[in-house]
């Protein structure tokens, strides 16, 4: 006799079924085996179940082979897995987890049939990330066992569970779903039922959003997937991550998003339908936004959107001196950069106290390179003695490129660039760090608007990659060459885009970082749940809330603002909860309190 639900310590979930054997499935069954279950892989195709078994066979002989399995242990794990072709064989589990396609249809069959099959205390699990819980529970005949159990791909590694209830769901079900999620080393989330949860709720408006600005022609894939890597941490850039998901399944999400949120940031992308219809699925297919050396192969290999290495470009500009304005972090970073690379820099301030500040305070950065071993004294001392501070912009007259790093504030670079255009020399590049104001508006502060750029460093621009290349209509292209030269000088990864509000990086982020924001307000996650999740489930070196605090609340307000502003979508108003922190003074970490509260320095 089975052991009752009501005490899920008693009932450890001993003999689990896992319906639909494709990546998912073989990734959750491993998992399963290694943490001493019974399982039973089903699938209706004797094709994907004979796959299933061999992909099991390599996974732990990988294993042995690593260290992490004795073969005592991997002939175990294999023992614990039988495969079959008939649903019945799913009669004596006390679990039974779904990953069959994202369709209704196609699991309101298997729910169906798994009522006259499981024994009446049995729970069913749902792995969907984009249809609804509750409506699979609903056509059930024992809606209160079902609940959803999202684990992430591949499933061996990904430390992330979703586990999702729905108003029907008990919470004996979850407690012993959870309790299974802990046994298997994993770290369960608990959420509500809606499409995407909270990681894929997070995650699939953002791979949007990026195949929306591929399509605009607006930067090109490599830029836009090396921009995201670079100047966020991320494992994957979005539209390689897009063809690992399969383009077809993140049309299913999206579509099923939008259904729920009537949010245009949800509305899939048309490239996306372009190429699900066309057969171009990514990966799996072997093309989507990339192409691959063959069919489920991660090899990209060149295509006719391949950019050519040697593809001739114009001649830039002489560059032996730089001058770097500003007398902050940004500034004294950036100026850093350009003296390892051996230019002569002239550091400006408004005061020359400012700007010997800013000059002791690359002093001591390079002093603490010295101390972790990445340079030697000498040429951190001649690092430093390729710095001049000045008080008076002035000292610009004799540079070849000047980079403004002063505060984000329209007037107050235009009055810069006034200034620039008086004492810099006929032919000297003028280039802005700006992250979110229109590059051209500094442009036309000068009458040499030719001459003019974007050149977005990152926070901490010694440590930081990346340099958005930021072209207004009117740049000369010998400066976008003088840039993109002086960039592999530095050694800096460049990626070219156009002048619009938020370049690339902070378009893609700062919308990811709102909708954080709108789940936290509408009490359908915790910070930290939406933190860990974004962590562990989709590689983000930090979760959405310690990044905000860190960038600071302000900041993010300003460039929430300005995306708004600029493209007019409701979808990305700023969150109410996200202004009114701001209006009390949480502004992050430098207050002491953001999101969360931090100990005074």
């Amino acid at each position: 006799m089975a052991t009752p639900l009501s005490d899920p310590s008693l009932s450890p979930l001993r003999t689990i079924a896992v319906i639909g054997l494709g990546t998912m499935g073989t990734g959750i069954a491993e998992v399963l085996a290694k943490a001493g279950r019974e399982v039973v892989g089903i699938d209706i195709s004797e094709a994907a179940a004979a796959q299933a078994a061999a992909t099991l066979e390599t996974a732990t002989a990988r294993a042995v082979q690593r260290g992490r399995l004795t073969e005592q242990e991997r002939a175990d794990v294999l023992a614990r897995v039988r495969t079959s072709t008939d649903l019945t064989a799913a009669a004596d589990a006390d679990l039974v987890i779904e990953v069959a396609p994202e369709s209704y249809e196609i699991k309101h069959q298997i729910f169906r049939e798994l009522d006259g099959i499981v024994r009446p205390d049995t729970i069913l699990a749902t792995g969907t990330n984009a249809l609804s819980v509750t409506r699979l529970a609903a056509d059930s005949a024992r809606p209160e066992r079902v609940l959803g159990l999202h684990f992430f791909n591949p499933a061996p590694a990904m430390k992330l569970v979703e586990v999702v209830s729905s108003v029907l769901t008990a919470p004996t079900a979850v407690t012993a779903v959870t309790n299974l999620a802990l046994d298997l080393g994993k770290e369960p989330v608990a959420v509500g039922d809606r499409p995407g949860f909270v990681a894929d709720g997070l995650l699939f408006g953002y791979l949007n959003q990026a195949a929306a600005m591929y399509e605009a022609k607006y930067a090109s894939r490599e830029d836009i997937d090396a921009a995201m890597r670079l100047g966020c941490g991320l494992p994957m850039g979005p539209l390689a991550l897009l063809d690992l998901i399969g383009i077809d399944t993140a049309r299913t999400v999206l579509e099923a998003m939008y259904a729920e949120s009537h949010d245009r940031l949800h509305a899939p992308a048309p490239v996306l339908k372009q190429l699900s219809e066309a057969g171009l699925t990514g990966r799996k297919s072997g093309r989507g936004f990339y192409t691959y050396e063959a069919p489920g192969s991660a090899t990209v290999v060149r295509d006719a959107l391949t950019p050519l290495e040697s593809a001739e470009r114009n001649q830039g500009r002489e560059v032996r001196s730089v001058g770097v304005a500003g007398s902050g972090t940004m500034a004294s970073g950036i100026a850093e950069v350009f003296a390892k690379a051996g230019y002569e820099v002239v550091l400006a301030a408004r005061s020359e106290e400012k700007a010997q500040t800013a000059k002791a305070r690359i002093g001591k950065s390079l002093s603490r390179s010295v101390d972790k071993g990445r340079m030697t004294a000498e040429a951190a001392a001649r690092t430093l003695d390729l710095i001049t501070a000045a008080g008076s912009y002035e000292s610009f007259a004799d540079v070849d490129l000047a980079v403004e790093a002063v505060a984000e504030d329209l007037e107050i670079k235009q009055q810069l660039f006034q200034t620039l255009d008086k004492v810099c020399k006929p032919g000297a590049v003028l280039a802005t760090t700006t992250s979110s104001l229109p590059v051209v508006a500094c442009a036309r502060a000068t009458s040499r608007p030719q001459d003019v750029i974007g050149m977005h460093f990152f926070n901490p621009a010694p440590a930081m990659k990346l340099v958005e290349v930021v072209r207004t209509v009117l740049t000369g292209e010998d400066v976008h060459a003088t840039v993109r030269e002086v960039c592999v000088k530095i050694k800096k990864h460049a990626v070219d885009c156009g002048d619009r509000a938020g370049f690339i990086v902070n378009a893609l982020l700062f919308p990811y970082l709102n909708n954080a924001i709108k789940m936290v307000q509408e009490h359908y996650a915790s910070l930290d749940d939406i933190d860990a999740a974004m962590k562990l489930g989709g590689g983000y070196p930090m979760g959405p809330f310690e990044l905000l605090d860190v960038v600071g609340l302000d900041v993010s307000l300003a460039i929430e603002k300005v995306l708004h502003r600029e493209f007019r979508d409701p979808g990305l108003a700023p969150a109410p909860l996200l202004e009114h922190l701001v209006a009390a003074g949480c502004l992050g970490r430098k207050t002491g309190r953001g999101f969360r509260e931090y100990a005074r320095r």
